[in-house]
């Protein structure tokens, strides 16, 4: 059951590839808006979808992570990366439609890029956040950086593809 926990938490051995796992991580959310968006799914769809998935990756975080630090010893192992799914679920909330497929690879670009400037730099209270126990630690600097990374689409959806 701890294994299984572990493979969870990273979102099904992402977290375990040596280079960067944390944005290997965050990609699951970025495929995941592109192909709801292509497949045309209304965007109350997949704002929903996206909540979906931001609620569910919270809860195993939060829920399975005390697994992996107990294995690596280390309050945040860098295998745990369903934070980042969570974290990365959270840019594309409430995306509105775009008018073209090269509006969409724009958006989900800076929405992913967004949010890795925000998940590495930290800003306040990101690091602050981090302060909390285990799983709760390992996720609410992501779920912050996320937010950040929202506002950043949003500004960017609305006055340069919307505009």
């Amino acid at each position: 059951m701890k294994d299984f926990r572990r493979l969870l938490t990273s979102c099904f051995g992402l977290g375990w590839l040596p280079i960067a796992p944390g944005t290997w991580g965050s990609l699951p959310p970025v495929v995941f808006f592109l192909l709801l968006s292509v497949l045309k799914m209304p965007t109350w769809g997949i704002t929903i979808a996206m909540a979906i998935v931001v609620v569910l990756a919270s809860w195993g975080c939060v829920a399975f992570a005390a697994s992996a630090i107990a294995v690596c010893g280390k309050k945040d192992p860098g295998e745990v990366v369903l934070d980042e799914v969570a974290g990365q679920a959270v840019v594309f909330l409430a995306i509105p439609a775009l008018p073209s497929v090269g509006a969409l690879w724009i958006a989900t670009a800076v929405g992913f890029l967004a949010f890795r400037f925000f998940d590495i730099f930290k800003f306040w209270p990101c690091k602050r956040l981090e302060q909390f126990p285990t799983g709760w630690g390992i996720l609410l600097d992501d779920l912050m950086a996320g937010l950040y990374a929202l506002l950043v689409i949003q500004l960017a959806v609305r006055v340069y593809l919307l505009g």
